[in-house]
């Protein structure tokens, strides 16, 4: 064989290369391939920077975009009738939050940026319409599935585990989301307070205060000198494995 007929053969042609690509994009989460469709103009979106603690949509709001994380973190919060909070998820690079647009526009939590944020804002009609066009519908139902999943974990956690126990779980679950890897620990970059962990484990913030102490003693958790809190996974996914 000669060595053009080699090349020849073992060259891939511009439609094996397209579909390759679209397998490998095939395997990508929705918000990868939102950025892909953003990137080659098959989907139109608005460029969002948000300053560090300013919101991006309120309680109570109409609006009918949902949002792609570029850059930055995002946290949404519930407020119930006597004014107390809800810490409902932590949104970083590659996510999508606000699908909720789709069943109502008047938004029943509020969006805001935890550090400096870039977003990209997409009417929720273009997004549907770009998930039909790019054959998208699997990767979709998935992210939907998956965010119902999430959701199901954080009702069950409230129900059936107490304070202690479930501060371990959203501490677990922060970490892997959040944290950074520094040897054995998980270090989570963004300081979280001890008051937004009690809205998420819906307690106190001394009783929240008084749950570290112990797991500082038991090893789970540690402060670095920038009070970031490490959080040591193999032991803290232990304590938590026994309590399931």
């Amino acid at each position: 064989m000669t060595a053009e007929r080699h090349r020849t053969e073992n060259q891939e042609s511009p439609a094996d290369q397209e579909g390759g690509c679209a397998m490998s994009r095939g395997l990508l989460s929705l918000g990868e391939q939102l950025r892909y469709l953003v990137q080659d103009r098959a989907l139109s979106a608005t460029t969002m920077r948000v300053p560090k603690h300013s919101h991006i949509y309120n309680c109570g709001e109409r609006d009918g975009n949902i949002y792609l994380v570029e850059s930055g973190q995002v946290r949404t919060v519930s407020l119930s009738r006597d004014g107390k909070r809800c810490l409902l998820s932590v949104y970083t690079e590659g996510d999508v939050f606000g699908e909720l647009c789709i069943l109502r526009e008047n938004r029943i939590e509020t969006a805001t940026a935890m550090t400096p944020v870039a977003l990209r804002r997409i009417p929720k009609t273009r997004l549907l319409e770009a998930v039909a066009e790019a054959g998208l519908q699997g990767a979709f139902i998935r992210h939907l599935t998956g965010r119902l999943s999430e959701q199901q974990q954080i009702i069950t956690t409230l129900v059936t585990m107490d304070s202690e126990q479930r501060l371990a779980t959203i501490l677990l679950r922060l970490a892997r989301k959040l944290g950074k890897r520094q040897g054995e620990y998980l270090c989570i970059v963004e300081r979280i307070s001890q008051e937004e962990l009690a809205w998420m484990v819906g307690t106190t913030r001394s009783r929240v205060g008084y749950f570290l102490k112990r797991f500082h003693d038991a090893g789970f958790v540690r402060r670095t000198r920038e009070s970031y809190l490490l959080v040591h996974e193999e032991l803290l996914t232990g304590y938590v494995q026994k309590l399931m």
